[in-house]
């Protein structure tokens, strides 16, 4: 009965890991796209946009095609934006800001917004926009 034991060896059954590995990756596959900083928004094409620059962690201001105003992520009032802007630019001068807008937004609030964050003192104010050839 002895030598019966010692012949028999354990096997590991994967199955269950390799399950578990592909729900991982669906999940990661589908909360990858919402990971983008600021709100989704369908942004303008144009034909030469300037190169994204990696080193910089810019602010990310959005307007949403519905009016509504996020900053980084975070929905406010346009009161609320600014002086949340004015107490980053207090605390970090040099910080850039990216503007992100629907193409569905006017071109006025746009421009309202973009004008109040030059007040404040930005020294860069940047619009994103999608490359028209990749689009």
């Amino acid at each position: 009965m002895s030598a019966r034991r010692s012949s028999i060896t354990p096997e590991m059954n994967v199955t269950p890991l390799v399950d578990v590995v592909l729900v991982l990756l669906i999940i990661f596959m589908v909360v990858t796209p919402q990971i983008e900083s600021g709100a989704s928004v369908e942004l303008p094409a144009a034909t030469n946009p300037d190169k994204e620059n990696k080193e910089l962690e810019p602010t990310t201001v959005s307007l949403a095609a519905n009016g509504a105003i996020f900053m980084d992520r975070k929905e406010l009032k346009r009161e609320a934006l600014l002086s949340e802007l004015k107490a980053l630019r207090a605390k970090k001068p040099d910080s850039p800001v990216v503007l992100k807008a629907d193409r569905g937004v006017r071109y006025s609030e746009v421009r309202g917004v973009f004008k109040s964050m030059q007040d404040l003192g930005f020294p860069g104010i940047n619009l994103q926009v999608i490359d028209k050839q990749r689009k």
